[in-house]
């Protein structure tokens, strides 16, 4: 997604001293711009003092938007004083993004009927009257909050990834690239369901793949593919043969991207890519979520849209996982892990390409290359999955850390030690609630304002655990 860009609103009561409303919008420009968002304002000309305090000129600021409709990804309503909560349902109602509500705090020694804000009270006034309209909105802590704070540009960066998320899942396209594995019921979900909430799933032949792959011509392409790939991880072990497939496969799946509009996908990884190429996509599906494309194992669908939301809050890559091992008896730390398509970019370092032991097993050596075996890196982390249940798209979310603990060295793909406070009981939720035995994360603290797009704004579950 482009810049973010916030359409700037600013809410008034005529007996309020119009200085408050012109120091804000100088303010409220210029800070947002500093922290790497675009604006957009109505002309100060446009009405009395620059801002909207009638029925008549909420309706002018409305027009201003229909004008500019997809040049904005949020609107923050500003309210340096009271405000008027009627002119700002008629101008923000049909906005279409995310409203974010915020107020200007009064200073303890410019309290006098001259200096006086009241935009603490005026801001319950318009909560109140979005909430009798059904407009959704949002409002974060604290109630009160000058641009030129921290806690500013803490709400600002939230209320961009509210944004991402909303505009990134509303219309998003999932691909289904192969059928479920039968044995992994685990990964069923319903289409219709996805579908009521926005989500089309395009579903495409895993033969359909396998024929792409071996009819592959472009030789330019598959020779920068193939550069890449080796470049991306450590392929030293990799047949050539395999390595090429490899890279022919990752130009199909490439293409089936671009052919379908997919924003995400979910791929069928086993058995029959092992025993008709000869090679296992662990490493591409690495290296499509480190392109932005998020990719999930064994056909998981419901992980697929998971993933592709976090990375729309996080803007970095996120991945796949097992809730695979307890580690040892600490009850709030557990290893996850996937046969190895985690990005390079959450890893410690770069991996290693090996042939996948479990298909050597099954099918004997040779059959199998691909997983990108390591470890993943340290860092705090945001975790989610979702399931499709009655016809309701649920999830649960909640944060936590990878640590820097050690895994036994001999201990087979891409894992990581999770930290989370009270994970046994989360555990517990999570295996009564039904869903599955995967789990999605992404760098960095986000579920606040996951929360908040999926359900304020996307009319998604969130199941609290």
């Amino acid at each position: 997604m482009s810049k973010i860009t916030f359409a700037l609103f600013f809410g008034n009561r005529g007996f309020f001293p119009e200085s408050l409303i012109a120091a804000a919008r100088e303010e409220m420009q210029a800070r947002l711009e500093s922290l790497g968002y675009g604006t957009l304002l109505l002309d100060a000309g446009a009405t009395r003092y620059g801002a909207v305090e009638s029925t008549e000129e909420g309706l002018r600021y409305a027009r201003f938007l229909d004008e500019h409709r997809g040049k904005f990804h949020g609107v923050i309503l500003c309210l340096p004083n009271f405000g008027d909560e009627t002119g700002a349902v008629a101008a923000v109602r049909d906005a279409g993004v995310p409203i974010l509500v915020h107020a200007y705090p009064d200073e303890l020694d410019k309290m006098g009927f001259s200096e006086r804000r009241d935009a603490f009270c005026g801001k319950f006034s318009v909560m109140d009257v979005f909430h009798q309209y059904g407009l959704p909105f949002t409002a974060l802590k604290p109630h009160t909050v000058h641009p030129a704070s921290a806690k500013f540009e803490e709400n600002v960066h939230n209320f961009a990834r509210i944004c991402r998320v909303v505009l990134g899942m509303r219309r998003l396209t999932v691909g289904a690239i192969g059928a479920r594995t039968t044995a992994f019921k685990t990964v069923r979900f319903d289409e219709i369901t996805l579908q009521k909430h926005g989500i089309t799933c395009e579903a495409l032949d895993l033969s359909e793949v396998i024929r792409r792959v071996r009819k592959w011509s472009d030789n330019e392409a598959l020779r920068a593919r193939y550069e890449r790939l080796t470049g991306y991880s450590d392929c030293s072990g990799v047949p050539g043969d395999s390595m090429t497939t490899l890279a022919k496969l990752s130009l199909v799946l490439d293409a089936i991207a671009k052919e379908y509009g997919l924003d995400c996908m979910a791929v069928r990884c086993w058995l029959e890519l092992e025993q008709e190429l000869n090679v296992a996509p662990c490493l591409l599906a690495g290296l499509l979520n480190d392109d932005g494309i998020p990719c999930a194992c064994e056909v998981d669908v419901c992980n697929a849209v998971t993933m592709h939301a976090l990375h729309l809050a996080s803007q970095e890559a996120a991945t796949c996982l097992d809730w695979n091992n307890n580690y040892g008896d600490e009850e709030d730390k557990c290893i996850l892990f996937h046969c190895g398509p985690v990005p390079q970019s959450l890893m410690t370092a770069k991996g290693k390409v090996v042939d996948h032991p479990m298909f050597a097993k099954a099918l004997g050596p040779g059959h199998g290359w691909g997983p990108n075996v390591g470890r993943i890196k340290p860092m705090p982390m945001t975790y989610s999955s979702c399931k499709t249940e009655d016809g309701r798209l649920t999830f649960y979310l909640g944060e936590g850390r990878i640590t820097d603990d050690s895994i036994q060295e001999g201990f087979f793909g891409c894992a990581g030690v999770a930290e989370i406070t009270g994970l046994q009981d989360k555990l517990q939720r999570i295996g009564y609630g039904g869903y599955r035995h995967h789990v999605s994360l992404t760098p960095g603290w986000h579920a606040l304002a996951v929360r908040e797009a999926f359900t304020r704004y996307l009319g998604y579950e969130v199941e609290d655990i």
